[in-house]
């Protein structure tokens, strides 16, 4: 078993919600102002799933790197939430249109869809997938305040 790999277990398992997050952190430690967002995205969770899932979209305009660091925490509860059997929403929304204003359209429909999705998701496995997201933006913290290159976010 090489570092970056969890240890492999049948089925979801709770502890690995700490490796998962420790994975994420160690990857964007050397993204200036990146790992602040850990405590945003705690912050988050009380305000939903659809809120949670759009911030990568308005950070992915802003500050692209922040974004991607949104974007890889949802893909990493969308993988986690897999093992449970509970499928949560995950469309790539950027079009590959080339004129801007069809390529907006186009990226609008997709967000009414996505929050869609996510708002008929079973009210069990919405309450779920927040459980699982608050330990993991919990665990996301705990190892951001370990990593955390002193500095860096000044």
């Amino acid at each position: 078993m090489t570092q970056s790999e969890a240890p492999q277990k049948k089925g979801w398992q709770p502890y690995n919600l700490d490796y998962d997050a420790q994975q994420l952190v160690l990857k964007n430690r050397n993204n200036k102002d990146v790992l602040n967002e850990s405590h945003k995205m705690r912050m988050a969770v009380a305000y939903g799933l659809e809120r949670f899932w759009g911030e990568h979209l308005r950070l992915g305009r802003e500050k692209p790197a922040k974004g991607k660091y949104w974007k890889a925490v949802w893909d990493k509860l969308a993988e986690i939430l897999k093992k449970a059997d509970i499928p949560l929403p995950n469309d790539d929304i950027n079009s590959q249109q080339n004129d801007r204003r069809r390529r907006e359209e186009e990226e609008t429909q997709k967000i009414q869809q996505m929050a869609q999705k996510i708002w008929s998701m079973p009210i069990e496995h919405q309450r779920v997938a927040l459980m699982v997201l608050t330990q993991l933006c919990d665990a996301l913290v705990w190892w951001t305040q370990r990593y955390k290159i002193k500095g860096a976010d000044d």
